[in-house]
């Protein structure tokens, strides 16, 4: 999860990274912060992105280490396994934008 520029800022300059304030509301220019600046809003639009992996439990035989026999060997994933966790992954990226928001918050 990422706010704002997120991790494309650790490529940029301090001075390419800057959000020049254009009004008495706090409004920036660039808004590379993504809305938030020191844990309040800036008067921006937050800006959030999410990434979530694809679902690595399928139905198709893969190859992993066995710790039971010490040796690489076939898994086979049984039982209901959801290919898709779009549905899911919602639930859970809201969650997880709500944990850092608020730990920005306590953080200002």
């Amino acid at each position: 999860m990422e706010f704002g520029s997120g991790f494309a800022v650790a490529r940029r300059r301090g001075s390419e990274h800057n959000d020049p304030i254009v009004d008495a509301d706090g409004r920036t220019a660039t808004n590379h912060a993504g809305g938030i600046v020191g844990g309040i809003t800036n008067g921006n639009a937050i800006v959030v992105r999410a990434a979530v992996k694809p679902t690595a439990s399928i139905s198709r035989e893969q190859q992993t280490f066995d710790c039971a026999s010490g040796k690489v060997g076939p898994l086979v994933i049984k039982g209901r396994h959801d290919v898709c966790i779009t549905l899911r992954a919602a639930v859970v990226i809201e969650a997880a934008a709500a944990i850092a928001l608020a730990d920005l918050s306590l953080r200002a």
